[in-house]
């Protein structure tokens, strides 16, 4: 039973008028906003009075896609976990992750070694693929509440389904194994959760190895060094990155797949140094990741790296502002087309530039780019400590003249305290 008008949550109902307040300044009426989330304009009225709660996360971001605006600024108690009991998950975008973090700490495969062998009510590897493809998709387009769901299904069955299946199947549902564990790095990394990264990192580069896949083995080495980097843990980060290194030079293999690990790697161990401030080793990386996307002649995502010669000079960018070289990163990046790449790639370009901007004193550049990557990909803002760094250097700047688009920034990247 919906709620009356005497017991509406004070939170539902503020969510609702804020809806209705952002839709009606599109001059958008409820019949048309309603059409395009595929609900009634009842359920659309019933909303914005508080009335029906929006509990589920895939529906608030919906919602929020289509007034063109970020969960948090839609749902406030979303950033601090004060929404009503009844959400059934945590909707704290830095806590998206929670489940899986639970899931991975008590090792999944537990219950799969104890179990009687068989494979009774397995699904096929072709759909467990199609699981893990839409997992990366969802990583790449900063789903992180559907990765989580999706994950926390998805472990447990391939983790007894690999250890299970029949000699013929068995490495390439490692190999899935192994990516799954990569893409949930990928998301830990990004969401700052670096320690879980480090743990789904590693457990990757052990199901690599059981399917028989180097190259996979050297790409979960490549998510184990970002979380390294995060971890500030610079020395144990350069030794992975640089022993991975060293033997993919000695195999010798020159496929695309192998120059876009190689590649990765490089732009890695620049990472790496930029973060120590050395300057030349840090210059001398880029450069032979630029040679080997030169090599390379296009834009790929193997392994879900997406490497190429534009990731490169996302990478350069960064660089060069981690080393304070913001006219040369501006100089590069100003030139860059992102428009193909993913969502976090291109947040990730422009939190760099405003990063630049800011260095340059240049507020209002500073500020259009950083906004527009909370657009683009909100974690980027809203889990990177550079970011939160460069928008409290702008709002020390400004002092009493810092506007209120900025202002707003900083409280929802928590970035004034």
């Amino acid at each position: 039973m919906k709620p009356t008008g005497k017991d509406v949550d004070p939170q539902d109902r503020v969510f609702g008028q804020r809806v209705q307040k952002l839709r009606k300044e599109q001059r958008r009426t409820q019949a048309e906003f309603a059409a395009a989330l595929g609900k009634t304009s009842s359920w659309m009225s019933q909303v914005e009075r508080g009335i029906q709660p929006v509990q589920r996360m895939d529906l608030l971001q919906q919602i929020a896609d289509e007034l063109g605006v970020s969960v948090q600024q839609l749902r406030p108690s979303v950033a601090d976990g004060s929404g009503p009991s009844q959400h059934p998950a945590p909707l704290s975008l830095s806590n998206d992750l929670d489940e899986t973090r639970r899931l991975i700490s008590g090792h999944p495969a537990l219950r799969a070694l104890l179990a009687s062998p068989g494979t009774e009510g397995a699904r096929s590897v072709e759909a467990l693929r199609k699981d893990v493809d839409d997992l990366w998709e969802l990583t790449h387009a900063a789903r992180m509440a559907q990765v989580s769901v999706l994950a926390v299904e998805l472990l447990p069955e391939l983790e007894r389904t690999a250890r299970m299946a029949p000699d013929e199947t068995r490495s390439e549902l490692f190999l899935l194994l192994s990516r799954t564990y990569q893409a949930l790095s990928a998301a830990f990394v990004r969401q700052d959760e670096a320690d879980a990264a480090w743990v789904a990192a590693d457990r990757a580069i052990f199901a690599a190895e059981r399917s028989g896949d180097p190259l996979h083995v050297c790409a979960g080495v490549f998510r184990m060094t970002q979380a390294f980097v995060r971890l500030r843990s610079l020395g144990q980060a350069e030794h992975a990155a640089r022993t991975a290194i060293d033997a993919l030079e000695e195999q010798g293999g020159r496929s695309p797949q192998a120059l876009s690990v190689l590649g990765s790697l490089h732009l890695a161990l620049a990472l790496v140094h930029a973060r120590a401030s050395a300057r030349a080793e840090a210059k001398e990386e880029i450069a032979k990741a630029r040679a080997i996307a030169a090599q390379l002649g296009e834009n790929r995502n193997d392994f879900n790296l997406e490497f190429g010669p534009v990731n490169v000079e996302i990478q350069a960018v960064s660089t060069a502002v981690d080393l304070g070289d913001a006219g040369e990163a501006l100089d590069i990046g100003l030139a860059i087309d992102a428009e193909g790449l993913s969502p976090e790639r291109q947040g990730r370009l422009l939190m760099d530039l405003g990063r630049a901007h800011a260095q340059r004193r240049h507020g209002g550049e500073a500020l259009d780019c950083l906004l527009r990557a909370e657009a683009v990909a909100p974690e980027t803002i809203q889990t990177h400590q550079a970011a939160r760094a460069a928008i409290r250097e702008l709002v020390l700047v400004a002092g009493a003249n810092a506007s209120r688009d900025l202002l707003e920034l900083a409280e929802r990247a928590d970035a004034l305290d």
